[in-house]
């Protein structure tokens, strides 16, 4: 018996990379022969039992890649477990993979057509929930979010919804309709930026006087106060965000494993940025190259209705290209207000943010606002941090789609990140004595040389440490080229560390190893290579090595292991600690 033909089979519970609503989508096996023709007869497997099971004709989705083919098709939303069943016993037929000899229960029998029809008829009727699909046409009709997962529907947003458990869904008729509203809603995805750029958002909409939830790497927010912890930058992170029953607006991370996982946890908001495409993350769910890693980051545009905006790089060649197929309204920032694209919104009267002789400027509806000099916004670190000039003027143009004035966008651009707790876990920055210490996310190569180029790596006049890892779910060429990056800095000191929580599939110790061959293949010397895989002990580690004019960069990316190291360095700067003492010691894990 050969194994299944598919390594990853899954629902799509929102509007997604394929198409616009709920389906199914599933990744052949890793190595699978199957002719050319077998995603044809799949196709025709699909459309055959849809038409058995009494389901609408809908999108069809399918495209082979390096790793094989992608394979989805829209399904009924009260019907997506048996979807999925469909999807795989279609590709069981089509691939021409031995049937097993047995299956479990509940599965369809791939060796049977009779048989899987039956059972699949019996799990289509034993979940169908025809007054989920009902209320979901009644939102439509009243153009209110529907958020949806295992357990709740929720009608409308923050302070204009109403929530139910599943099995105690209401009659349409019994809805208060009239008291249920959205809220203004902001999405924030690309590959480098977004946190900061929701973040910033966040504290936009709390300065215009909204109560604000936000979603994010870090958790999930209302008012800035941490309701959880952990990395929501998911559809579960947005969900919880836009439940919030006192916000006024929200704010959502949305990275590209929940799109391509789920789908988007809602098809309503007000405003989306893209903040960029970079090299990331390649190798998964078909995803090969930064054309395929663009269109993901392009799902967001499913949510954008006529009078939102999707708001966009007119730096990334790739946005630029991939902008044409849009249909939503956009706007584009750059670091060049005169760049082309940007010229030609502001003639049509359209929003655009870009730089300009060292101020940052907003047009609306024809008027160029001036938002102040870049210089001594904060986030732009002096002007060095030239990715976070890209954060402020995508934030200042999602703000002002989500109707905020620009005086307002004007006076928080020029705060937010004076205080290092604005923004933590990005660019925060501590003197120790003569020893500068950066603490950052950067996690690949597009970030991890803006961080270095910000801080002045390559015109540094003393030693260089820094701290390098990265998730397990990266291809090796990946993780090289992350080492190679660093290496082109020629640090003094390399500490290899793994992520907690974080290894995916890789054993201990594994992504330090391809790391440091990589470093050695550039030229840098086994003795300034050190491996200390406990991120904490890995800072601590440049910590006891440093000595006055020294530059520490440390890339710390779990968040606990993030959080005791800032208390590790808070507290050193309020001891005021010089190189060569002894360190304090490290605070208790959580």
């Amino acid at each position: 018996m050969r194994p299944e033909p598919f390594q990853d089979s899954r629902r799509l519970t929102g509007c997604n990379v394929y198409f616009a609503g709920p389906g199914v989508a599933l990744e052949s096996a890793h190595g699978l022969p199957f002719d050319a023709i077998a995603p044809k007869r799949w196709r025709g497997l699909v459309r055959q039992m849809r038409k058995a099971l009494g389901w609408a004709d809908g999108a069809v989705h399918q495209r082979v890649h390096a790793s094989g083919v992608t394979l989805a098709f829209a399904a009924p939303l009260d019907q997506l477990y048996t979807a999925t069943e469909v999807n795989e016993w279609a590709w069981w037929q089509a691939a021409g993979s031995d049937a097993p000899a047995f299956h479990a229960p509940g599965h369809a029998a791939v060796w049977d057509a009779t048989l899987a029809l039956h059972t699949l008829r019996e799990a289509a009727a034993a979940e169908a929930l025809p007054q989920l699909v009902t209320l979901q046409a009644e939102a439509l009709a009243h153009d209110l979010p529907f958020l949806l997962d295992e357990d709740e529907l929720t009608l409308g947003s923050g302070d204009g919804a109403r929530s139910w458990f599943l099995d105690e869904l209401p009659q349409a008729a019994e809805i208060p309709w009239a008291r249920l509203h959205g809220i203004p809603t902001a999405l924030v995805t690309g590959s480098n930026g977004k946190t900061t750029t929701v973040r910033l958002l966040a504290a936009l909409c709390r300065a215009h006087g909204w109560h604000t939830a936000h979603s994010c790497t870090d958790g999930v927010f209302f008012e800035d106060i941490a309701l959880e912890t952990g990395d929501f930058s998911g559809p579960s992170g947005a969900r919880a965000a836009l439940r919030q029953g006192r916000a006024q607006a929200a704010v959502l991370e949305t990275a590209r494993g929940g799109m391509l996982r789920r789908g988007l946890a809602t098809c309503r908001a007000e405003a989306a940025v893209v903040t960029n495409v970079a090299a990331d993350h390649f190798g998964e769910y078909g995803v090969h190259g930064l054309d395929d890693l663009a269109a993901v980051k392009l799902t967001v545009a499913r949510a954008i209705g006529v009078g939102g905006r999707l708001v966009l790089n007119a730096d990334d060649a790739l946005l630029r290209a991939q902008a044409s197929a849009l249909s939503c309204p956009l706007a584009w920032f750059s670091l060049d207000f005169d760049h082309p694209l940007l010229r030609s919104q502001r003639a049509d009267g359209q929003p655009a943010c870009g730089v300009r002789e060292g101020h940052l400027w907003l047009s609306l509806a024809g008027i160029d606002h001036d938002l102040g000099a870049t210089a001594i916004m904060p986030l732009s670190l002096d002007d060095r941090a030239r990715y976070n000039l890209e954060n402020l003027a995508g934030a200042a143009l999602a703000a002002a789609a989500l109707g905020i004035p620009a005086p307002t966008i004007a006076a928080v651009l020029a705060r937010f990140g004076r205080d290092s707790h604005d923004n933590p876990g990005r660019l925060q920055h501590w003197t120790l004595g003569q020893v500068q210490v950066v603490l950052d996310y950067a996690h690949n190569p597009d970030g991890l040389r803006g961080l270095l180029d910000a801080v002045g790596a390559g015109e540094r006049a003393g030693r260089m440490a820094i701290v390098l890892g990265h998730a397990g779910n990266r291809e090796d060429a990946d993780l090289r080229a992350v080492a190679a990056t660093a290496a082109a800095y020629r640090p003094e000191l390399v500490v290899l560390k793994d992520i907690a929580g974080y290894e995916r599939g890789r054993a201990s110790g594994e992504v330090a190893g391809i790391m440091r061959a990589q470093l050695l293949a550039d030229g840098i010397a086994a003795a300034t290579i050190a491996v200390c895989l406990d991120e904490v002990q890995a800072a601590r580690a440049t910590l006891c090595w440093a000595r006055p004019g020294d530059l520490l960069v440390l890339p710390v990316h779990e968040l606990d292991a993030r959080t005791r190291v800032v208390a590790l360095l808070d507290r050193m700067a309020a001891d005021g600690w010089r190189p060569g003492q002894p360190l304090p010691a490290a605070p208790p894990a959580a």
